[in-house]
């Protein structure tokens, strides 16, 4: 029987990466500092060739928009990834760098962006595509090996997820529509990991507005997450949210187990 690993995971929404790189600490300081083996940013809003990151050590993965400065993921591992995937089948955006899927020898890791349903919910159909396009790819992965995602989902699943549900009851984030794709996500044989350690923690969030002092008032959501499959969720030793960490409208968040 092979020996169990201890895995460290790290998943951040930048907000523009090049941005990130010029703020104080930087990315290249708090990348350094979480040590992770395999770190996802999310909204990279890159062009191939706009970077030159100096990751000694890690192989780094990059899925692309076609639209300049829009969207986009990475993930940078120590591991060397055995295959990639960039792309679910998904018309509405697999052209918008939103997926970057690697496998390696125990797991599949997967990076996302979801799709916002923008003000009014006037992308929402273009989103539920999205989320059941995902859900089948993520449980295609999941026959093969357990698989482990990450990213902005844009999404607070429960009440206990936001700061002021009552107020943003249907939109863009917290409609019903959304809130059940994800239900349905979970549903597919998927652990949302943080909440199944802390069952019934409020205040716990990962994104805050710009606006009105947000972030300093803690009126947030949280919907930055870790996933993994149901059968290894009792291999996860810790999850956790950073939020000490600044240089972006979200924090980090975390992942640790042993596999």
């Amino acid at each position: 029987m092979s020996q169990k690993h201890p895995y460290r995971f790290v998943s951040w929404n930048v907000n523009g990466l090049r941005a990130t790189l010029k703020k104080e600490p930087s990315f290249l300081e708090i990348f350094s500092t979480l040590n992770a083996d395999i770190f996802a940013i999310q909204e990279t809003k890159l062009q191939a060739g706009q970077v030159d990151l100096d990751l000694d050590g890690y192989t780094q993965t990059w899925s692309y928009a076609e639209r300049k400065g829009y969207s986009g993921t990475a993930v940078f591992s120590r591991e060397k990834p055995l295959s990639t995937i960039h792309t679910i089948g998904c018309k509405a955006a697999d052209n918008e760098g939103r997926v970057c899927a690697l496998e390696f020898e125990k797991f599949w890791f997967v990076d996302v962006y979801t799709p916002n349903s923008k003000n009014e919910l006037a992308r929402l159909d273009e989103r539920m595509e999205w989320d059941k396009a995902y859900r089948e790819f993520l449980v295609g992965l999941d026959a093969q090996k357990p698989v482990i995602t990450c990213g902005d989902f844009n999404v607070a699943h429960q009440e206990i997820d936001l700061k002021n549900p009552a107020s943003n009851h249907e939109n863009a984030g917290f409609s019903d529509e959304e809130r059940a794709g994800f239900s349905s996500l979970l549903g597919a044989g998927f652990t949302d990991t943080f909440r199944s350690a802390h069952p019934t923690l409020e205040g716990a969030y990962s994104w805050w507005s710009y606006r009105m002092r947000s972030r300093e008032r803690n009126a947030g959501w949280r919907i930055d997450y870790f996933l993994v499959s149901n059968r290894i969720a009792n291999t996860v030793t810790s999850s956790a949210i950073y939020n000490e960490i600044y240089g972006s409208d979200h924090c980090p968040v975390g992942l640790e187990l042993e596999l």
